[in-house]
């Protein structure tokens, strides 16, 4: 595994990263959203990374090597909707009130959205740090060979 390698294994993280961080705004916004062209309320959705080029755990036990376990980073494989309840609101006057005054509310919740994306900034910067990592270690094999 050379240098390089670790740069895009790190940069396929920082992507993988942003478009969580994309998905956790677009639940943010849409936190208070009752009706969407489906006619429900917004369904928060989710992100699911997959390893690049994974292989079963058991080839890695069978065939044993450092030059087996070169990673190719993460991918997003998937954005796949929240399947909990929505939220009954008691709010009369709301147009999407059904005939009770209960309006059904998304079923994002803003704290959890928050932590999520404290989570996908720290993994994003550690990253980052990673690739720093990787430069400093490259320039200073060149000043070896001064």
């Amino acid at each position: 595994m050379g240098v390089f390698n670790a740069i895009n294994i790190s940069a396929s993280g920082m992507s993988a990263e942003r478009i969580r961080m994309d998905i956790i705004s677009k639940n943010i916004a849409n936190a208070n959203t009752t009706r969407t062209s489906s006619g429900l309320p917004y369904r928060r959705k989710m992100v699911v990374f997959k390893e690049k080029n994974s292989k079963p755990f058991s080839y890695y036990l069978s065939n044993y090597s450092h030059k087996n376990l070169n990673g190719q980073g993460v991918k997003v494989s998937a954005i796949v909707e929240d399947k909990t309840p929505f939220k009954k609101v008691y709010e009369p006057g709301h147009p999407d009130a059904d005939k009770d005054g209960y309006v059904l509310m998304p079923n994002v919740e803003v704290v959890k959205e928050m932590v999520d994306m404290i989570s996908a900034s720290r993994a994003y910067e550690a990253n980052i740090a990673a690739i720093n990592s990787s430069k400093t270690m490259a320039m200073k094999a060149l000043e070896i060979g001064r």
